[in-house]
């Protein structure tokens, strides 16, 4: 079974959804996360079912509005990336914009590693 460009975008639906649960029915259970930020080369490493969803829905919680916007996907033999815009507000209503992808590793059908980037650019003030 391979991964499709369909999938990838029922993978971005769930994520503007913030269904952690869905996101997860994508992911190999041994999965990686490696998230844009962290104190670490890679950001963070977050590793196996447990860890990434709690990662995936800590996003939602720091961003209630996270939303990630005109998704473009491509998939080359076991590599796929996913491009998009991110969007979401903070607690103090400051906001986020920018510019970002996904770098996906697949196994068997699913995603093994999902490697994200995005561009580091403050956020914009409250309204």
């Amino acid at each position: 079974m391979n991964v499709t460009v369909a999938n990838l975008q029922a993978f971005a639906d769930a994520w503007n959804s913030h269904d952690a649960e869905a996101l997860m029915s994508f992911m190999t259970d041994d999965c990686v996360f490696e998230a844009s930020a962290g104190p670490d080369i890679c950001g963070i490493s977050h590793i196996g079912t447990k860890a990434v969803q709690a990662a995936f829905s800590d996003v939602w919680k720091t961003f209630p509005d996270a939303q990630w916007l005109e998704p473009r996907h491509f998939i080359c033999g076991d590599r796929g990336v996913s491009e998009w815009t991110f969007t979401g507000t903070r607690a103090d209503g400051s906001r986020v914009e920018v510019h970002g992808c996904d770098v996906f590793t697949f196994r068997e059908g699913k995603i093994a590693v999902k490697n994200s980037y995005r561009k580091n650019r403050p956020p914009l003030p409250a309204a």
